[in-house]
């Protein structure tokens, strides 16, 4: 391993969270525009700004994943739990809501991308798609 031993890295539970790619770039564009005005989402997709959100690239070496786990985070709240389960901790951790308010309405992701945005999602994200089978 280049930054660790590899008895150590070994030695410990790595985990991660990976998010429906349409998903994960509304969040990112709420997150970057906190307030108005905002551009369009169409354009923060079509702009390079929607492909700064790293994913496969972090938990994988030449497309292999290096963690132990990859959860998705659609299922957050059973994931903690294994998570808890598999470190042997007394509770199930409660995790900070850090970016919550930012997105104004819940409407689906279905409802908000246009087609161009869809595809060009799913180009940048291509790996992330194929590997957990994340539809549109």
């Amino acid at each position: 391993m280049r930054f660790i031993d590899k008895e150590i890295w070994d030695s410990y539970y790595k985990f991660c969270f990976e998010r429906n790619p349409w998903d994960k770039v509304i969040s990112w564009y709420y997150w970057t525009y906190k307030s108005e005005p905002r551009p369009s989402i169409s354009d923060f997709v079509q702009s390079t700004e929607a492909n700064i959100i790293k994913g496969f690239e972090l938990y994988t070496c030449f497309s292999n994943i290096v963690v132990d786990k990859v959860f998705l985070y659609e299922d957050l709240d059973e994931a903690m739990n294994q998570i808890r389960k598999q470190i042997n901790l007394n509770e199930t951790p409660i995790l900070p809501r850090a970016k919550f308010g930012y997105r104004k309405g819940k409407r689906s992701y279905q409802d908000i991308f246009s087609e161009m945005d869809k595809e060009r999602i799913k180009r940048v994200y291509a790996s992330e798609i194929v590997h957990f089978n994340f539809e549109w």
